[in-house]
């Protein structure tokens, strides 16, 4: 199974794609898509789903995993990244794959065995499982790979899924 891992954002959008099979993660890419704050905010939309659509395109995953949003004290912050992810999930719908998404907790319960872990925790052991010589850069990178972690660990285990719930958007 192909997994595209998506950290939503509207300036950096991190993505992360691992080939999952028999409990193994390869890498096949991982990087960011930016956008400039000077830009439009429709601009900075476009880009993302220009880039992603290309992303799609170019690595033909099997499904996406994304994180769930969720409300910080920024309305305005919380207002955008909602918008770019419905960017994300009409080029997931467009391409026809399934996207599911995940909270933070779940995604720290997946890769570290532990909901309230701290990010650095995270990243660190995203980088092992994943035989990787340094953490991913940008942050939403290694967040990105994360969460395809957490889907992979999720799809395959009946144990994993009753803790993980991921949800399947349609």
């Amino acid at each position: 199974m192909r997994i595209l891992g998506i950290d939503p954002g509207y300036a950096i959008v991190g993505f992360g794609i691992l080939d999952y099979k028999g409990n193994n993660f390869t890498v096949v890419e991982f990087g960011a898509i930016t956008t400039a704050p000077n830009q439009p905010f429709q601009k900075r939309l476009k880009i993302i789903y220009d880039d992603l659509s290309f992303v799609i395109k170019k690595y033909n995953p099997d499904c996406i995993a994304i994180e769930k949003l969720f409300f910080n004290t920024n309305q305005k912050t919380v207002i955008d990244v909602a918008q770019a992810r419905g960017v994300i999930s009409l080029c997931a719908v467009q391409s026809n794959i399934d996207i599911f998404e995940y909270t933070p907790l779940q995604v720290k319960q997946s890769v570290v065995g532990y909901g309230k872990a701290e990010k650095k925790q995270v990243q660190e052991l995203t980088r092992q499982i994943l035989c990787l010589r340094d953490v991913p850069k940008p942050d939403d990178t290694a967040d990105a790979l994360a969460i395809a972690i957490c889907h992979g660990h999720c799809s395959h285990s009946s144990f994993v899924i009753k803790n993980c719930k991921g949800v399947l958007l349609k």
